[in-house]
């Protein structure tokens, strides 16, 4: 699987926006979107920016946003998708999310959508912790899944139970796997479900626990 997924970051990135279509029924934006009322600030940083859907959203709201990605290939699509939009200034950052090139306390928010494995690196969480402001808060949306009772919404939902995908206990696994860590690091943890055309997505709210 990691064999796969780094090919699918790199050098089958343009099949994305495509694979992610199929597997969600034409969902993935929609799920991405949901994350966007509940940013806090002005100054946003979006982890894992992938092919730049929500970057570009973030531009037509007139956020300052920059997304950090370590694929230089899904740099390339963003900033095309960017540009096909007419906006300018255009910032993306080929890096690391587990030693940000950022100083402490500059972003009001921090965005991950489905993030990789780098999410469960050690050093991620204390940088992700580092560059947000006193009051900032870190916006994750680890998991999504179907609940329509059409036969494409079963059979995808059956697809993504088998394969793993979102297993019956999902809310078990996330929080054990990002919720406890969230709270380790010093972040004070909400969990929102968010219902959105016949399917549910989670959302963590992880501020710092002051």
């Amino acid at each position: 699987m990691r064999f796969f997924f780094h090919h699918f970051y790199h050098s089958l990135a343009w099949t994305y926006d495509s694979v992610a279509a199929i597997v969600s029924i034409g969902r993935w934006n929609n799920w991405v979107s949901t994350v966007i009322p509940l940013i806090q600030g002005t100054k946003i940083l979006e982890i894992g920016h992938g092919p730049g859907y929500l970057q570009r959203i973030l531009h037509d709201q007139n956020f300052f946003t920059i997304g950090l990605d370590e694929s230089g290939q899904m740099i390339h699509l963003a900033k095309s998708r960017i540009e096909k939009a007419d906006h300018k200034a255009i910032n993306l950052v080929r890096g690391l999310a587990q030693a940000l090139p950022f100083p402490d306390a500059q972003f009001d928010s921090v965005i991950s959508t489905f993030p990789s494995e780098y999410i469960f690196d050690p050093h991620t969480l204390p940088d992700i912790y580092r560059v947000l402001c006193g009051d900032g808060l870190f916006i994750v949306l680890p998991a999504a899944w179907i609940v329509g009772r059409k036969i494409l919404d079963r059979t995808a939902s059956w697809l993504f139970q088998i394969t793993g995908e979102t297993p019956r206990n999902i809310l078990e696994i996330v929080t054990e796997r990002f919720v406890h860590p969230l709270e380790q690091a010093g972040f004070k943890v909400e969990k929102r479900q968010v219902e959105i055309r016949s399917s549910i997505v989670l959302i963590l709210l992880a501020s710092k626990d002051r």
